[in-house]
């Protein structure tokens, strides 16, 4: 492992173990309430969304990563990839922090489908931020096309098959449409 690759990794490490700590003493749960951690959970209105490993959002976390690094490439365009990433890490551990708290966790509860959510286990924040930096460096590897297929298809997937991903999630918690939250409900 080079040097860059390991600072990197140090960089990852460091971020979610500051971010595990701080939501754990917000009273986050370190796993799912249920007792057990799936790889895996994949039905949306449930008192386990957002508890175990991955699940439908997940991919908007990997979305995350690939538009952080070409917005921080963008505005920093000769700036390290660590000091990138380092700027990528302190906006998504900002945002899974904000998350947890009670205003955003309310403004889930009263604006968008997600009726049962009480916030993310700290397993599960912590594998949103990996997913964050996966989609950071496919950005920083991949051409531009293939990052904006992920996005697209992504998008289009979450949208079909649970009727939610980031670009509604964003919409919803910033300026909650009735026509749009009737949608979701099915």
């Amino acid at each position: 492992m080079n040097r860059t690759a390991r600072n990197s990794l140090l960089i990852v490490v460091a971020f979610i173990a500051a971010t595990a700590a701080i939501l754990y003493t917000m009273g986050q749960p370190l796993i799912c309430k249920c007792g057990y951690v799936k790889l895996w959970h994949g039905v949306v209105i449930s008192s386990e969304n957002s508890q175990h490993l991955s699940d439908w959002y997940t991919p908007s976390h990997i979305i995350h990563g690939i538009l952080f690094f070409g917005f921080f490439t963008l505005i920093l365009p000769k700036a390290s990839i660590n000091v990138r990433l380092t700027l990528s890490l302190i906006v998504e551990c900002a945002w899974e922090i904000l998350e947890n708290t009670d205003m955003i966790i309310n403004r889930y509860r009263e604006s968008t489908i997600s009726l049962d959510y009480f916030g993310d286990s700290v397993i599960n924040s912590s594998a949103d931020i990996l997913a964050m930096v996966v989609g950071f460096f496919l950005a920083s590897r991949l051409p531009v096309w293939a990052s904006v297929a992920i996005i697209v298809i992504f998008e289009a997937t979450t949208t079909y098959l649970i009727r939610d991903g980031l670009t509604l999630n964003v919409l919803m918690l910033v300026w909650p449409l009735e026509a749009v939250k009737t949608w979701q409900g099915g």
